[in-house]
């Protein structure tokens, strides 16, 4: 038998059957896995390098980077700021150029501080920082910069340095380095779910309990699709999707109809023929708690939910419901009684292949507290409360 070190340090060795010729292929990180390394890397702050036709730029989040590493990345060239357009229209800016995604001129005197004001990350209040500098459409690597902090709810906004030498400097400074079209081609594509455990639960809803753990291929965030009852998988389930929400599936909070719709959904499975509740760790519409939490103190400022995401450069809604059709096709679920006042929740699983025979409303959790919230959600997201 050839020895392992042969294929894996020198090179495939032609010579060698189908198996061991391709040992080094399948060792080597997938897209997805790819993606993943880069993420983490810029959530701890580090730099990273993304590439585009024979481009290459340093790139950097605006909300992770350090004092340090600003410095060194502003010595490296003239660096550009990253936003979003929904960033750019609430720093004031009127006449922009077209695209999702902009860029702009550091100024020579910009400091930390003022790129993390332009960000959104001092957001107490909806006080507009100073003006941007001239604007112009964003490039596919600034695209790929603020989409993938989009996806990692961390603000999308990056410092972005062109560079003469890509893959060369990556390699010299041990940096991860991707193709910016793998990353928006990554992210499009979404990540594929597979069952990792089941056990019984029981629960104040339901003797007949069980809780089933889903995870990402790419290592992502999990989620969970909870049996309440013994639903009967020959007819069409009743099933909810619910997007986690800390604040009111736990701390009961009054600005959002979230908890009182899990627990309402619940003794409905419970009380009838069972049920499934898949609860996918989407907090905050997809922008995660630390963002809900700036959303909901521009809130306090005047703005509504939709209007405080954008302000800080989200789209109003990036939860990805694609999760919820996967996770009912590796139950065995394919018919539905879907319980949700969302009709997008409706259009994504029919279009992902769940048979939806039904809309079931779910009304619970009004307070004096959260009508303007829920009036927001029936203008500007098209739910029906009826």
């Amino acid at each position: 038998m050839r020895p392992l070190r042969s294929a894996a340090i020198d090179g495939p060795d032609l010579t060698a059957g189908p198996e061991t010729a391709t040992l080094p292929v399948a060792l080597a990180p997938r897209a997805s896995e790819r993606l993943m390394r880069l993420k983490g890397d810029l959530r701890l702050g580090l730099p990273v390098i993304l590439l585009d036709h024979g481009e290459a730029a340093l790139v950097a989040w605006a909300e992770t980077l350090t004092e340090d590493r600003f410095a060194a990345l502003a010595a490296m060239g003239r660096a550009e700021l990253a936003l979003t357009r929904h960033r750019a229209r609430a720093l004031g800016s009127i006449a922009m150029p077209p695209g999702d995604v902009l860029r702009a001129a550091l100024p020579p005197t910009a400091g930390l501080d003022w790129i993390t004001t332009q960000a959104g990350g001092v957001a107490d209040s909806g006080a507009t920082p100073c003006p941007l500098p001239p604007l112009a459409s964003g490039s596919a690597i600034h695209r790929a910069a603020t989409t993938l902090a989009q996806s990692a709810q961390v603000l999308p906004a990056a410092v972005i340095v062109p560079l003469r030498e890509g893959p060369d400097l990556a390699l010299s400074l041990g940096l991860t380095v991707m193709q910016a079209h793998e990353v928006t081609d990554t992210l499009a594509a979404g990540a594929h779910h597979d069952r990792v455990s089941s056990a019984p639960l029981p629960m104040a809803a339901s003797d007949a309990g069980r809780v089933h753990v889903f995870r990402p291929e790419d290592g992502g965030i999990e989620h969970s699709a909870i049996e309440v009852g013994t639903p009967d998988l020959s007819q069409p389930v009743l099933v909810r999707l619910h997007s986690a929400c800390f604040t009111g599936d736990v701390l009961g909070s009054l600005k959002c109809d979230c908890g009182p719709q899990l627990h309402a959904a619940m003794a409905a499975m419970a009380g009838g023929d069972g049920g499934v509740l898949l609860y996918l760790n989407q907090e905050g519409r997809g922008i995660g708690l630390a963002n809900k939490m700036r959303a909901y103190a521009l809130q306090d400022s005047g703005l509504d939910t939709v209007e405080a995401n954008q302000w800080l450069g989200f789209d109003d809604d990036l939860r990805d419901f694609r999760t919820g059709a996967q996770m009912l096709a590796r139950l065995g679920i394919q018919r539905v009684r879907l319980m949700t006042n969302n009709p997008r929740k409706v259009d994504i699983l029919t279009r992902h292949g769940v048979d939806v025979v039904e809309r079931v409303p779910l009304q619970a959790g009004r307070t004096p507290q959260n009508e303007r919230y829920l009036a927001t959600k029936a203008a500007k997201s098209g739910h029906i409360f009826t």
